[in-house]
């Protein structure tokens, strides 16, 4: 007869005793159990003791979290968290430096759990650090030639605590003093200082920021990008990781007026350059954290063209006109003053005949081409850079078009708004950072207009596509559509400059593409005849049970689960997988992303599939709603689901990427007896029927198949024909 659910077998330890093993009833109040434990070991005053989790976190046992207990923890009596943060209040104001070293260092351990953080909280523990950080610290720099170690390490784990015990949320950022940013910044500010507290200060400034617009403006008023720059010229990439995040977060949170101010401040130190040398091209490999906070920068550059995307041009506005003129002037080498160009009527032929030339639509009044938006003024904006930075390209293209026939012309003009709206939605101009993206190019590192120099390849591109082409007027979207995805295609690869961008759209013609695209045909082919579609709908049962069994395979080998927390940088992973006899999801948290597999018995949670009531995806999942900064995350919410069981309790995820959110919702629909309705799905679908079709109609190969099966022939006369073997 198999144990009681509600009863758990444990060992208990106690320093300098031997562990017991004994039966916890959950049934049973948590006091009652920690006190049947101490007067196991004649222990008096109950409530001062607390049960942990005996493992490196050291996670004080609740009332709220006593079901993640299982059958063979281990768990430590100790002192209550009250006690320990009392104890450790008192440590921490102890006169001697040692003493104060070691319960600074004991309190940056115990403050990454939320109850004892909340009682330490409690104690006015965050004022207490403070003042130690505001004025504690400056007897200690007396001290700092001599003990420098010292005083490095105490300064340090006074800002972890500080961090740790931040990062749960308890206590508003807007509450800290100046005295205390301006000291954090301090820390930032000198040349030479330790490398954890420069770490811990950084991740403060970057809180700060991001979690209250009041402190913006405080820690922008004591940070300069000139402070900043020096850490990024050494080779600590962690250190070098903080400092684009801090400077990520000011430009985040910048007022839209002050966000062109500060690029130009960033251009004028040499950012760009600073972070192509050091970090891009170090030898260093670049991590996961650096990689997401190169492409929030990217993100954050390419957002500062939104204001020209969305500003439509002014007919009215000379200083606009004149733009146009001069990409007349710049292509034909006119003179554009009006007083030497004949009479008004004369004059309006001309810049007609001419505007017809550069390809704009609008040939009497090329303003009224750019009241579109997107592109706005951006598309003039390139094309003026364009003219004037590489000329003879511009008057090549100009020149050429102009000289063919009306019909074959590639529209500079067109061309150049149209192309100008693809590339921003290409690099997703005015959308708001990803929380989960790596995806950073970095050949827009390497020149200061990348976004004008990206265009100006592109436009040789659209008008070489035309030629290959052979293309008219007509066929202006098919070119576009070309182009365009000889541009993803290229991107795909991660160029490192722009000129190796430039060679790999080379080598994507537009007879390659077509190859590429006649592959891809082959491969997904679809035959529309009526004994086909009949074959396909008889054989579409087997091929989704395939998909069925493979998803549910996937879900028995499991998948590694990074936890979203305020504090990206300290990542936490979590486990799951199906039992194979598909009955049971096992879970657990781990301490880093494992390599291979992790075996059942490592998986200490357990979720019956039968208790499993729905599957909830995106905006309705329940950490979805409580993560405020989340909601604008398109991203996330795509990657974001959670299990519903008994009780309106919630399992919640976050994929890794879109094919394991795809791999899951699946397989936990299918294990519910629900369709199977992902993208991965349909896409799974269409190449394993597409492939089974070619190999049950391998052997009919240039056999014309009929639309209708052959009429049945008319019954013979008589049967006299028929051979009797009898």
């Amino acid at each position: 007869m198999p144990p009681p659910a509600d009863i758990v077998k444990v060992a208990i330890e106690w320093p300098g005793a031997f562990p017991k093993l004994m039966e916890i009833d959950q049934k049973k109040p948590l006091s009652a159990i920690i006190k049947e434990v101490c007067e196991g070991w004649s222990l008096g005053n109950h409530e001062n003791f607390a049960l942990q989790i005996a493992d490196a976190t050291n996670f004080y046992i609740t009332e709220k979290n006593r079901n993640d207990i299982k059958n063979g923890s281990i768990l430590r009596l100790t002192t209550s968290p009250y006690q320990t943060a009392v104890q450790l209040h008192e440590r921490i104001q102890s006169s001697s430096m040692d003493a104060k070293l070691e319960a600074l260092k004991d309190l940056a351990n115990a403050s990454r759990d939320i109850t004892f953080a909340q009682e330490f909280i409690n104690l006015d523990g965050i004022s207490l650090l403070t003042q130690m950080v505001e004025s504690g610290t400056e007897r200690y720099q007396k001290l700092q030639k001599i003990m420098k170690p010292c005083f490095g390490d105490l300064l340090s784990f006074t800002l972890t605590a500080f961090v740790e015990l931040m990062d749960h949320g308890i206590v508003s950022w807007d509450t800290f003093s100046v005295a205390f940013i301006k000291k954090i910044a301090s820390y930032v500010n000198k040349s030479a200082m330790d490398t954890a507290v420069l770490q811990r200060s950084l991740a403060i400034l970057e809180s700060m920021v991001l979690n209250s617009q009041d402190l913006y403006h405080k820690v922008a008023q004591e940070i300069t990008i000139g402070q900043l720059i020096p850490h990024l010229q050494g080779t600590d990439q962690d250190i070098q990781t903080y400092t684009i995040a801090v400077i990520n977060a000011l430009f985040l949170k910048a007022p839209e007026e002050k966000r062109q101010e500060m690029a130009h401040i960033l251009a004028q130190k040499q950012l760009r350059s600073i972070i192509l040398s050091n970090v891009i091209r170090s030898p260093t490999p670049i991590n996961d954290e650096m990689a997401h906070q190169l492409y929030v920068l990217q993100v954050l550059t390419f957002n500062l063209l939104e204001d020209r995307m969305m500003t439509k041009m002014d007919p009215q506005d000379q200083a606009q006109r004149d733009i146009i003129f001069e990409l007349r002037r710049i292509a034909f080498d006119v003179d554009c003053d009006p007083n030497n160009s004949g009479s008004i009527e004369k004059r309006k032929s001309m810049y007609t005949r001419d505007y017809k030339k550069l390809g704009f639509i609008n040939h009497v009044n090329p303003a009224v081409d750019f009241t579109q938006i997107p592109p706005g003024m951006l598309a003039l904006d390139n094309m003026l850079y364009f003219a004037r930075h590489h000329q003879d390209a511009y008057i090549r293209i100009v020149l050429e078009n102009s000289s063919r026939e009306d019909k074959h012309e590639c529209p500079f003009g067109r061309s150049s708004i149209e192309l100008t709206k693809m590339l921003c939605e290409i690099l997703k101009v005015g959308e708001l950072p990803s929380e989960n993206c790596h995806d950073f190019h970095p050949m827009f590192f390497t020149h200061d207009r990348s976004f004008e120099e990206f265009f100006c390849i592109c436009i040789q591109l659209l008008n070489k596509t035309w030629k290959e082409m052979r293309a008219t007027s007509e066929d202006f979207n098919k070119v576009m559509q070309v182009v365009r995805e000889q541009i993803m295609r290229a991107l795909t690869l991660k160029p490192n400059s722009l000129d190796q961008f430039k060679s790999r759209l080379q080598n994507l013609s537009y007879t390659e593409i077509l190859k590429i695209r006649q592959s891809e045909r082959m491969n997904q082919e679809d035959f529309q005849s009526r004994p086909i579609l009949e074959l396909r709908e008889k054989i579409q049962p087997e091929i989704m049970e395939l998909i069925k069994q493979q998803r549910l395979n996937r879900l028995c080998e499991g998948t590694c689960f990074r936890k979203i927390s305020s504090r990206r940088r300290q990542d936490k992973f979590w486990y799951c997988r199906l039992s194979p006899n598909h009955k049971v999801l096992h879970y657990g948290d781990l301490e880093e992303c494992p390599q291979g597999e992790v075996p059942h018995d490592s998986l200490q949670d357990k979720l019956p599939v039968a208790d499993i009531k729905a599957v909830i995806t995106g905006k309705d999942c329940p950490h979805m709603k409580e993560k405020g900064a989340l909601k604008q995350n398109k991203e996330v919410l795509e990657l974001a689901f959670s299990v519903l069981y008994e009780s309106d309790e919630y399992l919640n995820f976050i994929a890794p990427d879109k094919h394991e959110y795809c791999v899951w919702t699946d397989g936990l629909n299918a294990l519910l007896g629900k369709e199977m309705t992902s993208d991965n799905t349909k896409s799974d679908m269409d190449t394993l029927l597409s492939m089974e079709m070619k190999l049950r109609l391998l052997d009919l190969e240039n056999i014309q198949i009929p639309e209708a099966p052959p009429p049945i022939p008319k019954e013979p006369s008589n049967y006299d024909f028929v051979y009797d073997c009898n």
